[in-house]
């Protein structure tokens, strides 16, 4: 493979691992930066130390298989797989996915494949409500998976403590210690919402993660067990455009106006 194919190689993948603005500061550095000062800088600019791991083998990766290209054609090669990757994020897409009984003509994905491919694609943060939480193990991997990525979890759920009229619920319990010490778990106090007529507050029913303000994944489906295997439910997981940034700033708006508190 000649040194042309590997920078663009190279370029594309960390370009599709970073945000665009990382990707921009990077190329900015390798354009101002001489040989020597080039991994201090970098070092300085990109301070989530996931993002920095990422662009430092890029750096090392150009001068060991790519050095006879210049700073110029590599952050041009930078910025051009930036800009493709925005755009390709910036044009939506949406899918059906299905939990329940097989009607036999439109084959579609399961629940749990979905939420797992969102919650595996997160880089740098994940926002993830649910009513009830139970008997998950592979999305409790999936998220502290994330966590040894450098990933910030944000955990909205119901109630920390039993559901009423279920034997056997926790939250904390369900989502695990590993996953419960690498989040941010919050809930809805029942003294901030409003009342019913026959005074019954009102409840979180949302069901949906977030991943990067990129990937959304909405759903009937609660975090259980039942719904990933013997429900019918029907969700659909959204990439690109604005709906997933506008989910994740509504849960953002609801933690800092502490509408949900921490557990």
């Amino acid at each position: 493979m000649n040194s042309n194919r590997i920078i663009v190689e190279a370029a594309t993948g960390l370009a599709e691992s970073l945000p665009f603005s990382t990707v921009e500061t990077v190329a900015t550095a390798i354009l101002t930066s001489n040989s020597s000062t080039l991994k201090a800088e970098i070092t300085k600019r990109v301070p989530h130390h996931h993002q920095r791991d990422l662009v430092l083998a890029f750096v090392d990766q150009w001068r060991q298989d790519a050095c006879n290209l210049g700073p110029t054609v590599v952050a041009i090669a930078l910025q051009t797989a930036a800009l493709s990757e925005q755009r390709h994020k910036d044009s939506q897409s949406v899918e059906l996915v299905w939990t329940g009984p097989d009607a036999g003509d439109t084959p579609f994905r399961r629940t749990e494949q979905a939420i797992l491919q969102v919650l595996d694609s997160a880089r740098d943060r994940i926002t993830l409500v649910s009513f009830a939480v139970y008997r998950i193990p592979n999305i409790a991997n999936a998220l502290v998976r994330a966590a040894k990525r450098g990933v910030k979890l944000t955990v909205i759920v119901e109630t920390p403590d039993k559901l009423d009229g279920e034997n056997e619920y926790s939250t904390l319990r369900a989502l695990g210690e590993e996953v419960e010490a690498c989040s941010s778990v919050y809930f809805w106090p029942k003294e901030k919402r409003k009342l019913s007529r026959t005074k019954k507050p009102g409840i979180l029913h949302v069901k949906c993660a977030v991943a990067d303000g990129e990937w959304l994944f909405l759903s009937s489906a609660n975090l259980t067990q039942q719904a990933f295997t013997i429900n019918m439910e029907l969700g659909m997981p959204v990439r690109g455009g604005s709906i997933p940034q506008r989910v994740e700033q509504q849960f953002e708006k609801l933690i800092k106006m502490k509408i949900v508190e921490t557990i």
